[in-house]
């Protein structure tokens, strides 16, 4: 296995290839080698603040070039970070002491003691000596990076520290599945609080191709311009993109979507990369039929990548086959069990009681809560979440998200959930951005689906809220998952007075 992280801490990278970074500021390109020059400074400037290897550094900020020039300068140093999605979390010293930072740099000018301003971060760096004389950090398998968190979708986000073993086979297994080469130019946008985000840059130094880094506020915009070989991307994004030329293109003629999709993409996709949330059916055919190779697989922040489709094996409907390194079985309850020969880790660090024991197993699986099958040639099926099934008040077990996938594939509904309503019927609280206006071609659409479905699987009510389902307000998570408790509690009123029915 390819020592990923000692050779980002140490080699120096190929000056022939690039990163692109559309952020605050605008649009920055900049040689990778110039990307290693410029994170040994800051590896400098760490130090010179007092950092030192096994400290922890947060960062609490948007997608940036500061934000990768702190980890990669952390890697050079063995200091820890501790990653956390902006505007989730308060940037106070109280935040420091409770998760044992030395430092904590954010968007914002604070006043609070040990948090700084990101942005200040270039002009430091300026009147810093070259580092010419970088001494090698060697990293085992057991060590840590970073804390990530996980997403926090049913209550406060919980802390894992991700093991360097980890990261590497993850990314190996990858490079042998998909060989990301010179030619190659990967397009992400996601947060870097997500582990799996960085990974791609430390691809691009170790591999030797380019990279683009976005916000998800710039993605599309920025995806239109530097026409990538490459795109990772969550369904939600891939599905606002279909929904879009769809609706530019007059008849559906397959020829006009083509090349509507190409002028959003450019002409050089390779292969898109999606996963973290369920991709719809609709959304995997639509670039299918296109010419673009879409890919889904499956992982968590628990297992980091577990399973993905590929060019030489490829299922749709599954999430693929696991990946090296990783064996996926289903245990008596049929939840989806990973054993890693490198596990990202075997607890987490700041959980409640039990939190820890529910999902490490003491053989150091992971029990994922995820409902799944495996076929006969080894591709994984991922049911929906344990749950994800609402009991009603029958006693009927009723599993919603397919439900959910046939409810989004009405044009006017842009997300939703399916909840039990308390009188033996289900109920769907449905964000479509046009209200009212859409309520009868929802109507009509939620009734043909239930003329299709099993009893309990109909839809009894319905709710139609406004509100976008976003991170911003607290109802998606940062893999653009609906946080069920929160729209729940948001809506709790509307619920209670709703009286909507499905004829």
């Amino acid at each position: 296995m390819d020592q990923i992280i000692n050779r980002v801490a140490n080699d120096w990278p190929s000056a022939a290839h690039s990163i692109t970074i559309y952020g605050p500021g605008g649009r920055t390109e900049l040689p990778l080698a110039e990307l290693d020059r410029l994170a040994r400074k800051t590896a400098v400037y760490l130090q010179n603040i007092g950092i030192s290897a096994g400290d922890r550094i947060g960062i609490m900020a948007r997608n940036r070039l500061e934000w990768l020039l702190i980890d990669l300068a952390a890697l050079k140093i063995k200091a820890v970070i501790a990653a956390f999605e902006a505007g989730k979390f308060p940037a106070t010293a109280a935040l420091a002491e409770r998760y044992a930072l030395r430092i904590v740099f954010c968007d914002e000018a604070s006043e609070e003691p040990n948090v700084l301003p990101i942005d200040g971060l270039l002009a430091e760096l300026e009147s810093l000596p070259e580092d010419s004389d970088h001494s090698p950090v060697v990293y085992g398998p057991d060590e840590v990076t970073t804390i990530k968190f996980t997403s926090g979708s049913t209550n406060e986000p919980k802390g894992l520290a991700a093991t360097v073993g980890s990261i590497d086979s993850s990314i190996c297994a990858t490079q042998a599945l998909f060989n990301h080469s010179a030619d190659d130019k990967l397009f992400i946008f996601l947060p870097l609080s997500l582990l799996q985000q960085r990974y791609w840059v430390y691809s691009a130094l170790v591999y030797g191709h380019d990279v683009v880094l976005s916000t998800y506020q710039l993605a599309y915009y920025a995806l239109s311009r530097e026409a990538p070989t490459v795109v990772m991307g969550v369904p939600a994004f891939f599905e606002t993109l279909r929904k879009a030329i769809s609706a530019r293109v007059e008849g559906d003629h397959p020829v006009a979507l083509c090349h509507a999709v190409i002028e959003a993409m450019g002409a050089r996709i390779r292969y898109l990369w999606t996963g973290s949330a369920p991709a719809s059916p609709d959304m995997l055919r639509f670039f299918e039929d296109c010419g673009m190779a879409i890919y889904e697989g499956y992982g968590m922040n628990e297992t980091c990548i577990v399973t993905k489709n590929a060019p030489r094996a490829h299922r749709r409907g599954s999430v693929g086959k696991p990946i090296d390194r990783k064996h996926v079985s289903i245990d008596e309850e049929g939840i989806v069990v990973v054993r890693s020969a490198f596990p990202v880790n075997t607890r987490y660090l700041f959980c409640a009681p039990g939190d820890s024991e529910r999902i490490f197993q003491p053989d150091g699986s992971v029990r994922t809560g995820d409902l799944g099958r495996i076929d006969e040639d080894g591709f994984l099926y991922i049911l929906g979440r344990a749950d994800d099934i609402v009991v009603l008040t029958n006693g009927r077990n009723v599993l919603v998200r397919p439900i959910e996938e046939k409810i989004r594939t009405c044009p006017e509904v842009e997300n939703c959930i399916v909840v039990g309503s308390g009188d033996g019927r289900l109920l769907a609280i449905l964000c479509v951005p046009h209200g009212e206006a859409a309520s009868d071609a929802i109507k009509r659409h939620i009734a043909d689906l239930n003329d299709m479905s099993r009893p309990d699987e109909r839809i009894g009510r319905f709710l139609i809220v406004e509100e976008p389902f976003s991170i911003e307000n607290g109802l998606l998570t940062s893999q653009y998952k609906p946080k069920r408790r929160a729209i729940l509690a948001r809506f709790a009123a509307e619920i209670t007075q709703t009286t909507r029915g499905v004829s």
